[in-house]
């Protein structure tokens, strides 16, 4: 099958601006509408193969720079990588020309059977040889720097003898592979766990942070008294992590940043809302270094 030639907008690279996640249910108002957000990300999988989506995909991607994220690299995985599937993201990839390329700090598969779900690693030396291992190939095999997203955990397995934060701190360095810092994957976890949310972004590389995420999370109270927070993606951005943004971005500097819904998918018009909101952070800082580096110019 020959892969369609289509033009590409002038701004390819993912701006360091507010974008959002392209769901099915989105399609035909974003062409549309063409509304006013910097970017738009679409999961890898849903564009590997033919019909419709790949054709809406085409069609967006001449107005909006794209990127992809993978759900299904199985990049904690002691087994080898699936060739097939690395196959069909490098074809997705000549076709797209995507501005970055992420997937999860995870594990979905094996023997050869897919799980449903991102599976939380053992945070060990060994682990990190095989997530090492596994990110070295993918890369050289895609010919892209792979952006690689901290998780949301509800459970801690027991052997861990690396926090989370520095184990990614440790791929990055060894691979060269860049972060996806997820937002509200770390006020979940850090709440999960008793974790310092802002020691854990103090702890990430600001340099290897290539892309910020923000979305939706529930609370669920037991019986007991005991809570936990659930990474769903179903609502807008909750308040403590539009407070943990506000430190990212001045710890680590304005990124590419984007809301994620996944379940519950609101009108399009909502989602535009909350970019709109994580735009005004983005320039807050800005602004503020601005403001800063006159100051020190002034001084000088």
């Amino acid at each position: 099958m020959t892969t369609p030639s289509i033009s590409r907008p002038a701004d390819a690279p993912i701006p360091a601006d507010a974008g959002i996640g392209l769901r099915f249910a989105h399609h035909r108002a974003v062409l549309a509408e063409k509304p006013a957000v910097g970017w738009l990300e679409v999961h890898s999988e849903n564009y590997m193969g033919g019909g419709v989506p790949p054709a809406c995909l085409d069609a967006i991607r001449r107005d909006y720079p794209v990127s992809l994220h993978g759900v299904g690299l199985s990049l904690g995985s002691a087994e080898e990588l699936d060739d097939g599937h690395l196959d069909r993201l490098c074809r997705l990839i000549d076709r797209i020309d995507p501005g970055l390329i992420s997937e999860h700090l995870s594990w979905s598969i094996v023997g050869g059977v897919y799980l449903a779900d991102l599976c939380p690693l053992p945070l060990t030396e060994e682990a990190l040889a095989v997530v090492c291992r596994n990110i070295g190939r993918a890369q050289d095999r895609l010919g892209r720097r792979l952006l690689i997203e901290n998780p949301s955990s509800y459970l801690r397995y027991r052997h861990s003898t690396i926090p989370e934060w520095e184990f990614l701190a440790a791929v990055a360095s060894r691979t060269g592979c860049g972060l996806l810092c997820d937002v509200n994957n770390i006020a979940v976890s850090a709440a999960n766990h008793g974790w310092d949310s802002h020691r854990y972004l103090a702890a990430l590389p600001a340099d290897s942070v290539g892309e910020f995420h923000l979305a939706g999370h529930t609370r669920r109270v037991f019986d007991d008294g005991r809570e936990i927070r659930i990474d769903d993606h179903g609502s807008r951005v909750a308040a403590d992590v539009w407070h943990l943004f506000e430190a990212a971005v001045a710890l680590i500097g304005p990124r590419p940043t984007l809301i994620e819904w996944d379940t519950n998918v609101p009108p399009l018009a909502v989602l535009v809302e909350e970019a709109a909101a994580a735009r005004l952070i983005l320039n807050a800082a800005r602004t503020s270094k601005t403001d800063r580096e006159a100051d020190h110019a002034d001084a000088a």
